[in-house]
């Protein structure tokens, strides 16, 4: 019986009601447009990847929403799709949403 107390104060169990101290960069309901690739632009790699959410840290429900807008605008030729076109492109232009008039 002592032994168990002693290996509980100790250390020897794990931590309980601990958590990681992080920020998240867009709330829960944010909702990822497929027409803004300046946003979309921050969860693709250098190489085309799509950036997985455990280093996002963005729940499954947004991923998945991030990940269809992704597929969506690479398809629509607003992100490129392939390691050889994000080699030869820059950073999306910023264009305003106010529309010009003549």
């Amino acid at each position: 019986m002592k032994e168990m107390e002693n290996a509980a104060t100790q250390g020897g169990g794990k931590k309980q009601g601990t958590r990681l101290k992080y920020h998240q960069d867009y709330p829960a309901d944010f909702k990822f447009d497929y027409k803004d690739p300046n946003t979309l632009w921050r969860f693709v790699m250098d190489g085309g990847k799509i950036v997985p959410s455990r280093i996002r840290k963005m729940s499954h429900a947004q991923q998945r929403d991030v990940t269809r807008a992704i597929k969506i605008s690479r398809t629509l030729a607003l992100l490129p799709s392939s390691g050889f076109d994000f080699d030869n492109m820059h950073d999306p232009e910023h264009v305003s949403p106010v529309p010009f008039t003549i």
